[in-house]
């Protein structure tokens, strides 16, 4: 679904985020895991308030912007239904790790792959699997 109701993402900021969010996957992975502390905090502002309301995404919107290097604009809608999808997997993968369970390194791999392919390719998963719903499911008010 469009959202309209809150500014559009820039792509090149989007693909930087990606890009660092799997670096710090691969930190939790290979060095150790609470490298991720900070994405359920980035995922919850940016999934439920907005891209808008965050001030990592608002500091590199601003660096790219002075540098030419924003890139086209796109809605926000399904960027935020796969930054809530960030906080869910990070949140889970973060519980599983302080329990002591070694299956945190699933959703933490998860999120490489996701990652990976929004920065290197710009295919956003959550966004295909966000756009499908709404094509199967549309909403009934509309």
């Amino acid at each position: 679904m469009l959202r309209f109701d809150i500014p559009p993402v820039h792509a090149n900021v989007i693909r930087w985020e990606a890009f660092l969010v799997f670096c710090l996957c691969l930190l939790a992975l290979f060095v150790h895991p609470l490298f991720m502390i900070i994405l359920p905090v980035q995922g919850f502002i940016k999934g439920f308030f907005g891209h808008h309301k965050c001030p990592s995404h608002n500091l590199w919107k601003a660096i790219f912007t002075k540098q030419g290097w924003a890139g086209k604009k796109e809605n926000v809608g399904a960027k935020m239904f796969a930054a809530k999808l960030l906080f869910l997997a990070s949140t889970i993968s973060l519980i599983l790790y302080f329990s002591g369970i070694d299956l945190w390194k699933v959703p933490c791999t998860i999120l490489v792959i996701f990652s990976f392919l929004e920065w290197a390719f710009s295919f956003c998963v959550a966004c295909s699997a966000y756009n499908a719903w709404y094509k199967f499911f549309p909403p009934k008010n509309l």
